[in-house]
């Protein structure tokens, strides 16, 4: 005997219209005592600073507003014009201003 698959999923559509079915939800079988409690967020505060005054291009790219062309920048400037003496001294480099100092601020170290 086939199975008529539009009728089945109109007679569940009906049935869970009717409250006779219920949805299931997956369960959480994670072990309560065991889970690790902290956010994604709270464990990105856990990262150490990036120094950018060693850093290559790479780990700079990774930095929030930044990416691979600002990332090469930085090194480029740091390597023509010494190190940075702070992090508003990233405003040397073209393309990035305040605010992404300010946003970067948490972020790196000197």
């Amino acid at each position: 005997m086939p199975t008529d698959i539009k009728g089945l999923t109109a007679g569940l559509g009906l049935a869970l219209l009717l409250g006779i079915a219920q949805p299931v939800l997956a369960e959480d079988t994670t072990d309560a005592s065991t889970a690790d409690s902290t956010s994604a967020s709270e464990n990105m505060a856990q990262i150490a600073p990036i120094d950018i005054n060693t850093a290559d291009a790479a780990l700079l790219a990774e930095l929030p507003g930044i990416g691979d062309v600002k990332a090469t920048a930085i090194v480029e400037e740091r390597d023509a014009n010494g190190p940075f003496e702070n992090a508003d001294d990233l405003t040397r480099v073209k393309g990035i201003g305040s605010a992404t100092v300010e946003a970067l601020a948490d972020e790196v170290t000197h």
